[in-house]
């Protein structure tokens, strides 16, 4: 096994540990409890759309949660019909076997330029890498190959320990902030607690 992959199944285990213990019996987060705005987004975050924008939404995802791959076309549609007056921040819940794995490709990818790529990508074939009991790496790599990355920089970026401090942060957040599943959305600062595009919408409009 290459060293890159031991460090990466390593680095992943004290995530799955905390993760563990997370009800995922409901999703969205807990309305009641004040949001600590402080811990929603960070300089390194992912952001697609204008940093200027009047309403900001927050999305904690999984790349292997299959409810994040279904509604991943209504958070495109709702970013397309808002254009220039939302921004979508990504944010990771890490709640399944190769999540972190699945995580580290696609910042692995954003390394090279093809964040969005990979996240979609991931998506669109999670049925072949996703709810699998041993590491789903050779895959990563075969995706990196497919979008046409470095191959020896994303295996290396694979266990990087920015990557994964990141991972754990963002899942230490995500506890804070009452998440309880994934994809779970606030929107400048407030969460949204019922899962549809209606409501998210509607977020956005009393946000604007």
């Amino acid at each position: 096994m290459p060293r890159e992959v031991k460090m990466l199944l390593w680095l992943s285990i004290p995530v799955l540990v905390i993760v563990a213990v997370v009800m995922l019996t409901q999703t969205g987060a807990n309305s009641s409890q004040p949001v600590d705005i402080s811990r929603l987004i960070y300089a390194d975050s992912p952001v697609l759309g204008k940093n200027d924008a009047p309403v900001t939404v927050v999305e904690f995802l999984d790349p292997e949660c299959e409810s994040c791959r279904a509604f991943y076309p209504i958070v495109k549609d709702v970013l397309a019909q808002n254009g220039d007056n939302v921004r979508l921040v990504v944010r990771y819940f890490p709640l399944h076997n190769n999540s972190v794995l699945a995580i580290a490709a696609t910042e692995a990818a954003g390394n090279q330029g093809k964040y969005w790529e990979m996240q979609e990508l991931l998506f669109s074939k999670q049925s072949e890498w996703g709810e699998k009991r041993t590491p789903q790496t050779a895959l990563m790599l075969q995706y990196a190959q497919e979008l046409g990355l470095d191959g020896d920089k994303f295996a290396k970026d694979l266990s990087d320990p920015v990557i994964m401090q990141k991972i754990e942060r963002d899942n230490a957040d995500a506890q804070a902030l009452n998440v309880r599943g994934t994809p779970s959305f606030f929107v400048n600062g407030k969460p949204v607690a019922t899962l549809s595009q209606s409501a998210l919408q509607s977020a956005i409009d009393d946000a604007k």
